[in-house]
């Protein structure tokens, strides 16, 4: 319980770090058209616990801007819900929690307060039951390629070009539900996944023969932020007033420790090797505030080992 109370407090931190330079950006903000109150949230983070969760509570904290009805969107790529969202005569989806990288943030409105505190950038392997000797005793990227494993991601994530310019074989697909039947095929040996979302995804999918590969730690900084169209400021500024409220009243960290303080307990990170690559794609500003999360959270996974 420990660590986990010193993890959520550290992720607390960050986000006050990050506070400051977001805030002037929500002063000036007039309220929407009360008549528009209903969006649409991604379907993958509609359906995932604490995504759907954030996003609530940034809308309860600025009541002043009307009651709201969240919705799910129709079952789209990632890909494709990125190109609905720059799409301003689109209906389709209005809000998207995503990895950052610089075409997104230039395409985009990014609310720039990483979701998860930046444990997504933190990713451990899903693999078969059958495969886990095939990672005993591994140290190393190289020690990747000498055993022949190959990485799963969706085609349009960030994360694929950066486990790639790093030196790692990935095998990709549009469809997230998919890789999962890759998985199941002898496509690749490790679906890689953030260690904020491990948990819920495992759940979800429901399959005994899968299982969390428990020595290996990937790292990189990947900051998780909630995405709109440029169109919608209204929106944009809605959510990253709420999530301000929600930081400084307490309720950000109590969210935290509801959805992710489990994570960091299950999933022993402080016993883990943890792998360091480089991510050369995101934006100056992202590239520092994810930096920085990841060299804390290394701290802490490396204190936790003592």
């Amino acid at each position: 319980m420990k660590s986990r109370q010193g993890v959520v407090a550290l992720l607390f931190v960050l986000a006050l770090q990050i506070l400051a330079p977001a805030r002037a950006q929500t002063e000036q903000v007039q309220g929407p058209d009360d008549s528009d109150n209903r969006f649409l949230l991604w379907y993958r983070n509609y359906d995932s616990p604490p995504v759907r969760a954030l996003v609530s509570l940034a809308f309860e904290k600025t009541p002043e801007y009307g009651p709201v009805v969240l919705g799910r969107s129709p079952e789209m790529s990632q890909g494709r819900a990125l190109r609905e969202l720059v799409n301003s005569d689109s209906s389709l989806v209005h809000i998207a929690n995503v990895a950052s990288n610089v075409e997104r943030e230039s395409d985009l409105t990014a609310i720039a307060l990483p979701i998860d505190g930046g444990l997504l950038g933190l990713r451990v392997c899903v693999v078969r039951r059958d495969d886990l000797p095939k990672f005993s005793g591994i140290t190393s990227i190289a020690d990747l390629s000498d055993r022949g494993i190959r990485i799963g991601q969706g085609t349009h994530w960030p994360d694929t070009s950066v486990l790639r310019v790093n030196g790692i074989e990935v095998v990709t697909h549009a469809r997230y539900e998919i890789l999962f039947r890759m998985l199941d095929n002898d496509r690749f040996e490790c679906f890689a996944r953030g260690v904020s979302e491990v948990l819920y995804d495992l759940r979800l999918v429901n399959n005994p023969d899968y299982i969390i590969e428990p020595d290996l730690l990937f790292a990189y900084a990947m900051p998780s932020y909630f995405f709109v169209g440029k169109h919608n400021q209204d929106v944009a500024h809605r959510l990253q007033l709420g999530m301000e409220r929600a930081i400084l009243d307490g309720s950000f960290a109590d969210y935290l420790d509801r959805f992710y303080g489990r994570a960091i307990e299950d999933l022993n990170l402080g016993a883990r090797q943890i792998l360091v690559l480089d991510n050369p794609f995101l934006s100056e500003d992202s590239w520092r505030i994810g930096q920085r999360t990841l060299e804390d959270l290394r701290a802490r996974v490396d204190r936790l080992r003592r």
